[in-house]
């Protein structure tokens, strides 16, 4: 049976001279509209004005989602041109400037909760949801993918600048999305009933308003029957994000199988993942992993390669193995984002980091100086 996905994917939405984040959405949703390639509902608001959201239909197999991130990409692209903007698809915005918050209720509600933080709140993520059986199988899904996520973070890294500067991170976007109150690796439970149990102890204190506000990095989706991963940065191409998405379907029905066949959840103690994760964000693939499977540091290369054996059956019962691995070997041999960037700056400064964001929308030429507004650390 074929196990579906689909992916979300968030964008900034920058000033098509300096690069700033610039407060386009409605103008950008009306021009979306008059797209023919977009459909209804495909095309999202997010919090903050210089962001926009788009989903892939339900998936069957990883050409479909690579098709329509290159179609909604492409025709969110010259929905953004038509107003003198562009899409970047990068994990953190690489220069600040004021941004309203999207005129919805629940989003001036967390204004009100958490000003500095719904401000700052300029980052860009891709998640992906993984069909499971029930709400037992998410959760059973759940605990063993766990010890991975932070594999997944520093694979998926695409956010090193922050506010015209290096930020020294990977991923920053990691860091800024870790200091809402439930956010980052999840706990384990011991089932649905444990789960609802808790997060609804979580809603009792009032520190969140909603379950949409349970930020952990997967989690039981509440709208579809899928575990939805959300540790990933958004991609710099489709293809990068057609690989994590890969990545992702393999590990979910990998933990689904050994759910099934009764394995135990692996031992991944809350203190421990949690500084994993942070040193995936900080170092993504530059320097060493904590293992998942033996504990300890090793280096990044030789992590990534243990968690594609992980899943190595399961890629292959979906005939993924060859696409995903040569995906794998991109990243290592050329580079996640987060390094793809850190190049483009030191070889053309923000000039070239502008296009480097833009260019997976299918590339948006700059005009001659773009960028020269951008007084920043870039280079």
């Amino acid at each position: 049976m074929v196990v579906t996905v689909g992916v979300e994917e968030e964008y900034l939405l920058l000033d098509a001279d300096s690069g700033f984040p610039v407060s386009r959405w409605e103008e950008v949703r009306a021009a979306a509209a008059r797209q023919p390639a977009l459909t209804g509902g495909e095309v999202e608001r997010e919090l903050l004005q210089a962001q926009v959201e788009i989903a892939t239909p339900v998936c069957g197999s990883l050409d479909e989602i690579g098709g329509h991130l290159r179609r909604l990409r492409g025709a969110l692209r010259i929905a953004a041109a038509e107003t003198g903007c562009r899409i970047a698809a990068c994990g953190a915005a690489p220069f600040l400037g004021p941004v309203p918050v999207t005129d919805k209720p629940r989003y001036r509600t967390m204004l009100d909760d958490a000003a500095r933080l719904v401000d700052e709140q300029m980052i860009n993520g891709m998640h992906v949801h993984v069909a499971v059986p029930d709400r037992r199988g998410a959760i059973a899904a759940l605990n063993r993918v766990r010890p991975w996520l932070p594999v997944l973070v520093a694979t998926a890294a695409n956010s090193p600048y922050w506010d015209g500067a290096g930020t020294g991170f990977a991923s920053w976007r990691t860091v800024v999305f870790g200091r809402w109150p439930v956010s980052g690796p999840p706990p384990a439970f011991d089932g649905p009933q444990d789960y609802d149990r808790r997060t609804a102890e979580l809603l009792r204190t009032g520190v969140i308003r909603d379950r949409a506000q349970i930020y952990w990095q997967a989690r039981p989706s509440e709208r579809y029957p899928t575990l939805e991963i959300r540790a990933l940065d958004v991609q710099l191409l489709p293809e990068d994000a057609v690989t994590l998405a890969g990545i992702v379907r393999a590990l979910v029905t990998t933990a689904l199988n050994e759910a099934e066949s009764g394995g135990t959840a692996p031992p991944a103690p809350a203190e421990l993942l949690t500084a994993a994760n942070w040193r995936a964000a900080r170092h993504g693939l530059n320097g060493d992993l904590v293992d998942p499977v033996a504990g300890g540091l090793r280096p990044a290369a030789e992590v990534v390669a243990s968690l594609m054996e992980h899943i190595e059956p399961a890629l292959k019962r979906t005939d993924d193995l060859d696409r995903v691995s040569d995906g794998v070997d991109r990243f290592l041999r050329d580079g996640t984002g987060e390094q793809r960037q850190r190049r483009a700056v030191e070889a053309g400064g923000t000039e070239a980091l502008l296009d480097l964001l833009g260019a997976g929308g299918g590339g948006l030429a700059l005009p001659p100086g773009a960028g020269a507004g951008a007084e920043s650390g870039l280079g």
